[in-house]
């Protein structure tokens, strides 16, 4: 695509024009935050028991499927996003199954290679681990789309020498942080909810809580930093925005997830107001109903009705793009890549920006 405007425009190209019709146009969409291997777990994984609970009947789901059932579900959610609105996604992988599937998409992804592991004798193996299986595939090629990046899972879920591993290989680049009260409460005591699954999953592991927020606790050990994308953080008060600004970590939002697993949701207008970079994301099909970002749009709309709505659009574009360190999306501006998404209306519409919150605006892609 190299130009865009009205028909009867003076400075129309010649050449041909794709007329769209009403609607709007804007910049295509950027999921930051969504884990697509999980996406035949979709209607498997009841909510409403608590965020503990959910985890434990993720793993359990997630170990009974099979390799075919798995992969034939993350092409069915690629071409999702492929077609509405979306062309740009912050994927969190633990299997890197589906690197060519992204690969042979027409989005433009950034692959967080997510590390787990509470026992912090296992760090370096996990480490090692993680080193061969990106040097192999850095020797075997990686589509020029996709870009790969170490994360770590969590901060009740990754052990201190495991994230200083991570550290000195340049990351994490990502984590879930502040999701839940049961992490809030572990990190605080040790005890709770969380302390009994991890007891359950990995035996008996010497761990002397920090007694502090979850967001105080990585910042303590350095993991917080410019660039980092740190998803949920909904258990956040002043004292832990004011960390996340300092350390210049962004904050990737997922309201509807958060809200079908009852933890709560983030202080977007805190976040905002404070300074705190924002992106908006879907986080996965066992947590959301769908990956269309315009959902998660509509829903933080609805949580936050005092939020402008051109606010909220900017989040998930310019704020997605920036996030993932995307430059050439985000706007629509000379030199940046042809990538829109197009919302179709039935007739003029008084109001655009309201429209694309509606709930009635369905999104559909656009790529030159």
């Amino acid at each position: 695509m190299a130009w865009l405007g009205a028909l009867d425009a003076v400075d129309r190209p010649a050449g041909p024009v794709e007329e769209l019709g009403e609607g709007v146009l804007l910049p295509g969409l950027v999921n930051a935050h969504c884990h697509l291997e999980l996406s035949a777990l979709a209607g498997r994984i009841a909510s409403g028991r608590g965020f503990t609970a959910w985890v434990s009947a993720l793993v359990e789901a997630r170990a009974s499927l099979s390799p075919e059932v798995a992969d034939g579900a993350t092409a069915q959610a690629i071409a999702t996003l492929e077609r509405t609105g979306t062309v740009a996604v912050g994927d969190v992988s633990n299997t890197l199954a589906h690197l060519d599937r992204l690969g042979a998409s027409r989005l433009d992804a950034v692959v967080f290679f997510e590390q787990l592991g509470w026992d912090p004798a296992r760090a370096g193996a996990i480490a090692a681990s993680a080193d061969a299986r990106l040097a192999a595939l850095a020797a075997s090629g990686v589509a020029p789309n996709v870009e790969l990046r170490l994360a770590a899972h969590a901060p009740h879920s990754v052990s201190a020498a495991l994230f200083r591993e991570l550290l000195e290989r340049g990351g994490p680049a990502a984590l879930h942080l502040a999701e839940s009260a049961d992490e809030t409460r572990f990190l605080r005591d040790g005890n709770g909810d969380w302390s009994q699954f991890l007891r359950a999953r990995v035996g008996e592991i010497a761990f002397s809580p920090p007694g502090v927020s979850p967001v105080a606790y990585v910042d303590g050990l350095g993991v917080l930093k410019p660039g980092l994308l740190a998803a949920h953080c909904v258990h956040v008060d002043a004292a832990d925005r004011g960390r996340l600004l300092r350390s210049g970590t962004t904050v990737v939002v997922c309201p509807r997830s958060n809200r079908s697993l009852g933890v709560g949701i983030p202080p977007v207008p805190e976040l905002l107001a404070d300074g705190v970079g924002v992106a908006l994301g879907t986080d996965s099909l066992a947590s959301a109903r769908s990956l269309d970002l315009a959902d998660d749009m509509v829903a933080l709309q609805l949580e936050f009705p005092a939020l402008e709505p051109a606010l909220i659009v900017r989040l998930a574009t310019e704020g997605g793009a920036r996030a993932l360190g995307r430059p050439h999306l985000g706007t629509i501006a000379a030199g940046k890549r042809a990538a829109f998404a197009f919302a179709r209306a039935n007739g003029p519409l008084d109001d655009p920006l309201r429209f694309l919150l509606s709930g009635a605006a369905r999104f559909e892609s656009l790529f030159a």
